[in-house]
């Protein structure tokens, strides 16, 4: 007997499993919107430096002071971080020429010197949201010393900040915030990982939700961009530990039979997140009120999975059998089914749990991944189409504003080609292999986002089409990898290997948002690294071996023979590993 066979005795797919499944999936809903929450409480409005103090209290309207105090670019707008030294009133005299003349004639006068932003910006923010890139921190000190603070504030550009104003040289700090968020998660990933097999999953799984409820509310009245930042990495740690705890408990509670559609339904939910994160932040303009908007409801989930149980494989692998029996004869009564609950016993538990316990003796590491020529290279080939699926990915996600389409309407057409794209992949997975899918995922991402370089700036549909193509092929690509690396790895280090794959998806999500800042001295050179790194790693991809139709590896030999051609030292008859292959897929999702 299996340990499936119990749950189907207590119940299989009763009200438990149902109920379980549902509370668990209701936070995956709101993991999007910490995910991409950058998008919408980062949005840089448009702004120009501050006019000239003795211009304050001028009878002149905005637009003539503008017209006096900032110079015009090559494109006839005003420059966002530069200023004239002093204003040129001739200007005024030829307010009824054009842009370019005027610009012409204030560069080519008589020594018109320029200097940057001394006074501060002015924002437009009629109908931009309120943003942390304009936000205005406490100071707390008398104002006398707030100029030697401006300037001590400038030394330490990142730690200290009496108004944020994270425009022209303090760009890099808008992208930084998303680095460290991502940090967060990757961080987060590797301490609640190893702490949920120490300590189970429920109770990681509660310290992640409060977590996640503290720190999206500390984030929410931060003062100051470090201590915003400081919270959002928290956010990106808990976010990290219920995913992966979460994920756990909703596979290790329900048998075999209906894992790949939980595990497909939880997938949905975080796309679902997506359009519901635009909902919110349409109604919440304000970057606070949406900050504490998506991390509230975290204390609801909070109270109520206190509801959940643990997980009865972790119990039983950890000696507490004693307290598995109690658990599944719990679940038993609550589906009805208290007296087939009744017959489990400690012996019936040990003997389902017989396969699990005998593959967790040995000592394998991730050094294993890279001891022999095929896992190497297999591990190796993996790893570049993880970080780049994810580097890609966010490359595309988390610049909405590039596209010149409102914000609100892009995050819902990159939300909703999810959808599809899923569909699609999984089709072409079951009919053309995993390997042709991957491979041709990432290419065709990379392929579209290469093209929209060639695409002017002025032709914004095309330039929309094509970004959201290559998104949806990056989160098809996204699906492939889960079950792709689950069937490469063997057995007896899938977990490792797992792990070790999503750490690199981590990384890239990190490099991503700083490649943006390249742009500020070669244009193009974000698009292409952003499509580039695609391409390539679809083509390591084809190096990969084909695992449709073929049996789980279980050893490091089974997979070095996969890679020589001989297959017959592995067995015909698919079996049923350690831990279930979508387990240790989804349990990394996070």
């Amino acid at each position: 007997m299996a340990f499936g066979d119990l749950l189907e005795m207590v119940g299989g797919t009763g009200r438990f499993q149902i109920m379980h499944v549902t509370l668990l999936c209701i936070p995956v809903l709101m993991m999007a919107s910490h995910n991409l929450l950058q998008n919408f409480v980062a949005p840089v409005p448009p702004h120009y430096c501050k006019a000239h103090k003795n211009l304050s209290q001028s009878l002149l309207s905005p637009e003539e002071i503008l017209l006096i105090t900032v110079p015009l670019d090559q494109k006839g707008k005003p420059m966002k971080c530069l200023r004239y030294v002093t204003p040129q009133w001739h200007l005024l005299a030829l307010n009824k020429t054009s842009g370019s003349e005027e610009q012409g004639d204030a560069e080519n006068g008589l020594d018109v010197e320029l200097q940057g932003c001394v006074d501060g910006w002015s924002y437009n923010i009629t109908d931009e949201s309120k943003s942390i890139i304009s936000d205005v921190g406490r100071c707390f000190i008398q104002s006398d010393t707030l100029h030697v603070f401006k300037l001590h504030c400038n030394m330490f550009k990142f730690w200290c900040f009496c108004q944020w104003d994270l425009v022209c040289d303090l760009r890099s700090l808008k992208q930084m915030g998303q680095t460290i968020y991502m940090g967060g998660v990757l961080v987060g990933a590797i301490v609640f990982g190893d702490l949920s097999d120490r300590y189970g999953r429920r109770v990681l799984l509660l310290i992640s939700y409060l977590f996640m409820a503290v720190s999206g509310t500390c984030a929410a009245f931060s003062t100051s961009f470090s201590m915003f930042c400081l919270f959002r990495f928290g956010c990106g740690m808990a976010l990290s530990g219920q995913g992966l705890n979460g994920f756990s408990l909703i596979l290790e509670w329900i048998p075999t039979r209906v894992r790949t559609v939980c595990g497909t339904t939880a997938g949905y939910c975080y796309t679902t997140g997506q359009l519901i994160l635009v909902a919110i932040a349409y109604y919440v303009r304000d970057w606070r009120g949406l900050t504490l908007a998506v991390s509230l409801p975290f204390y609801v989930i909070f109270l109520y999975s206190w509801w959940f149980l643990e997980s009865s494989r972790w119990l039983v692998l950890n000696n507490r059998s004693e307290e598995a029996i109690r658990d599944l004869k719990r679940v038993a009564r609550f589906n009805g089914c208290r007296d087939e609950g009744e017959k489990i016993d400690i012996k019936m538990l040990e003997e389902s749990m017989k396969k699990e316990m005998s593959c967790s003796h040995g000592s394998y590491s991730v050094l294993d991944l890279f001891r022999t020529s095929t896992m190497r290279k297999m591990t190796i080939c993996l790893s570049a189409t993880w970080l780049s699926t994810s580097f890609a990915y966010y490359g595309l996600a988390m610049d909405l504003q590039k596209f010149g389409v409102n914000i609100y309407l892009m995050q819902v057409i990159f939300g909703a080609v999810d959808i599809p794209a899923k569909v699609i992949i999984n089709v072409t997975m079951s009919l053309l292999g995993r390997r042709p899918s991957q491979s041709g995922a990432l290419i065709l991402a990379g392929v579209a986002i290469l093209i929209n370089l060639m695409v002017p700036d002025d032709q914004q549909t095309v330039r929309t089409c094509l970004a959201v193509f290559g998104k949806g092929c990056l989160a098809a690509s996204f699906t492939c990898c889960f079950l792709y690396a689950g069937e490469l790895f063997p057995t007896i280090i899938r977990q490792s290997g797992m792990g070790f794959v999503s750490m690199m998806a981590r990384v890239g999500s990190m490099v991503a948002p700083m490649v943006i800042l390249t742009e500020d001295h070669i244009p193009w050179l974000p698009a292409l690294i952003y499509g580039g790194a695609p391409i390539l790693s679809g083509v390591a991809a084809m190096f990969l071996p084909e695992t449709l139709g073929s049996p789980l590896p279980e050893t490091i030999q089974d997979v070095e023979d996969r890679g020589s051609g001989k297959s017959s030292k592995m067995r015909q008859k698919k079996t049923i590993p350690c831990q279930e292959t979508n387990t240790n897929l989804l349990k990394q999702a996070a």
